[in-house]
Parts: structure tokens; sequence; C-alpha cells
């Protein structure tokens, strides 16, 4: 990746972001709203991440096999809309990445081809010059044999 070009792409990175933040906030709603989404989409990840949190504090404080309760409803719908926000997010900047990554890609994959396809041609006029030298230097060859081959001028 070009340095010139990373500041660009870290702005465009933050614009994306900010642009796909009123579109997580909507599908947040929307999960809050919906039982179906609340309960299938939003509930089973927010307790999981809960447990998880709540596991590694514990082992980090020193208790061994305390029992996690799970979280209420409303708190749980609530971390699970979070979560599925910042999912979001994180989905489309990594989009916008992989999507840099591939157009940097190309452009290098395309100026490679380009240097490629001069250097073939440079080889190929190299080649036809050095034909035309060799077909010029046969026939200055032929030409000194026929001048040597004349006969001599009578001298008065």
């Amino acid at each position: 990746m070009v340095v010139g070009a990373f500041p660009i792409a870290k702005l465009l990175y933050l614009g994306v972001r900010q642009m796909s933040k009123p579109v997580a906030n909507r599908i947040k709603a929307g999960a809050r709203r919906s039982e179906f989404f609340k309960n299938y989409v939003c509930l089973p990840p927010a307790q999981l991440y809960h447990w998880i949190e709540m596991r590694t504090k514990m082992r980090i404080m020193g208790f061994r096999g305390a029992g996690i309760k799970p979280l209420n409803e409303d708190a749980a719908a609530e971390l699970g809309a979070e979560l599925l926000g910042e999912a979001i997010i994180f989905t489309v900047g990594g989009a916008c990445m992989i999507l840099e990554y591939s157009r940097q890609a190309a452009n290098s994959r395309r100026k490679e081809e380009e240097l490629n396809q001069s250097i073939t041609d440079l080889q190929t006029q190299l080649a036809e010059l050095s034909l035309v030298t060799e077909t010029l230097d046969t026939q200055l060859r032929e030409v000194n044999r026929l001048l040597y081959s004349l006969p001599a001028p009578a001298q008065k």
C-alpha cells in the first residue's frame, strides 16, 4: 500500500464507520421491538458474552467454580443490540479495508503487467534491431565483396 494513501484510507474508514452508525442504530431499534429478533438474535450472543466476561473476571480475581447468573432479559436485549450494532460497524469497516486492499492489489498487478509488457516490447524491438543490423552487415559485406571483385581501373 502506498504510504501517502494510508491516511486517506483511514479517513475513508472513519467516514464509513460514521455513516454505518445510523444504520446500526436503526437495526438495534428494530431488534428491541421485534420479539423474534430479540429472542433469537440478540439474547444468545449477549448471554454468551456476559458468561465469558464474568467467568474471565472471576478467574482473574481468583474465584473458581462460582456460578454465573444470566442477565435479565432487558439488559441482555440491550447488550445484544449493542453487540449487533458494533458487529455491523466492524463488518462494514472490514469490508472497506478488504475492498481497499483488493483495489491496491489490482493497481499493483496492473502496473506490473504494464511493466512486463513494456519489457517484452523492448526485447522484441531489440531482436528486430539485431536482425536489421545483421541484414545490413551482410549487405555491406556483399557490397565490399562486389567492390573488390571489380577490375582495377586503368592507370594513366
